[in-house]
């Protein structure tokens, strides 16, 4: 298979240039490989739309503050004081 070929149809490399470059920017080459294989391939251009969304979904929930009223339930400390005590317990 010739060089072209293996850019347009390797979605695994295509996915990781996609996620690469939400953190740092491409290559040249890096860019052209990945507009080739986005011209031909649906299911990329599906991705990237898709990873677009849960990026700014995840950025948006670390911006947002924790409520102050938020605890544990005190049977459920009072389970997991127990669970752990148990498991400290077995060495």
């Amino acid at each position: 298979m010739n060089k072209l070929l293996k850019i347009l149809y390797n979605c695994r490399k295509a996915t990781f240039m996609i996620e690469k470059r939400m953190v740092k920017p491409l290559t040249m080459q890096e860019n052209l490989e990945l507009r080739m294989h986005l011209v031909t391939c649906g299911v990329c251009r599906l991705y990237i739309k898709q990873s677009r969304k849960i990026d700014l979904m995840v950025k948006q929930i670390l911006k947002s503050t924790p409520s102050a009223n938020i605890r544990l339930d005190d049977d459920f400390k009072k389970e997991l004081k127990v669970r752990i005590e148990n498991e400290l317990n077995k060495s």
